[in-house]
């Protein structure tokens, strides 16, 4: 049966291959991007692949957390129910680290505009919904006030490395929350390595080498999204590096740090909604 399917960050890298695949197999693809040309073209590149030539795309600055919570309204009025969501969109390095809000660019994108889309989105996703977020090898100790803008992160890698480490913790706080046997209602919440200096546009960027088959991660990103061995992996951790679900951080696994952080979050997105 067709899945309807949003991915962030789906205008180019392996959102893009993703989306890709997703259509060829019949799948409704709904596609996010920032540069309105950029997604034009990705649209008419993904419709080349699907027998439905209508491919939907939806223009957001993920930086910008009053328009992530505009992009999940918007998604949630058009789409009554969403069968998986694929927060892939990530940033490494900018010339421009800060948001308008005051917050370190790669906290916002990669750990607080998945957390808010994913949390608005909840409603139109149910219990038979999968979240697959896209997590990384490089994970490093969050530091809370680095999160919240009240300082500075040097170093590209050290803010990319935290930002996933977040992204994981928050990913599998809310899929113990959302455990059926402990009386939530789902949906599945899996974080994803998609493996190691792919040949993306950030890996091109922030280190300058070509990089692996972008192929590796869409297909991956393809495998969390439907098939049955991910059905039962709410709140675990699949490491494409080694093929197999593994143990991310140890902070990852302690349920009293990511409950923790979740309120972190909580709190920092309680702050930019009140500017």
């Amino acid at each position: 049966m067709p899945k309807t399917i949003f991915i962030t960050g789906s205008t180019d890298g392996i959102g893009l291959a993703a989306a890709q695949r997703l259509a060829a197999e019949g799948h409704r693809v709904l596609l996010h991007g920032r540069n309105p040309q950029k997604l034009e073209q990705a649209q008419a590149s993904v419709a080349a692949h699907a027998d439905d030539t209508r491919i939907d795309g939806y223009i957001a600055d993920l930086s910008n957390l009053a328009e992530v919570a505009a992009l999940a309204e918007t998604l949630a009025a058009e789409h009554p129910r969403l069968d998986v969501l694929i927060n892939n969109a990530g940033i490494f390095k900018t010339p421009k680290t800060r948001t308008r809000d005051g917050l370190d660019v790669r906290f916002a994108v990669n750990t607080l505009a998945p957390y808010l889309l994913t949390q608005r989105l909840l409603p139109v996703l149910g219990p038979d919904g999968r979240v697959v977020n896209l997590s990384s090898a490089a994970q490093s100790p969050v530091d809370p006030e680095a999160l919240a803008g009240r300082v500075a992160l040097a170093d590209d890698f050290a803010a990319y490395a935290q930002s996933k480490l977040a992204l994981t913790m928050w990913s599998r706080a809310l899929a113990l929350s959302l455990d059926p046997s402990l009386g939530g209602a789902g949906p599945a919440v899996i974080a994803v390595n998609p493996g190691s200096m792919l040949g993306t546009k950030m890996v091109k960027d922030g280190f300058g080498v070509a990089g692996a088959d972008i192929r590796i991660g869409a297909e991956i990103l393809v495998r969390a999204a439907l098939s049955e061995e991910f059905a039962g992996a709410s709140g675990l951790y699949f490491d494409n590096d080694k093929g197999r679900f593994a143990a991310p951080h140890a902070d990852a696994l302690d349920a009293h740090k990511c409950a923790e952080l979740v309120r972190q979050i909580d709190a920092v997105l309680d702050s930019t909604s009140s500017h």
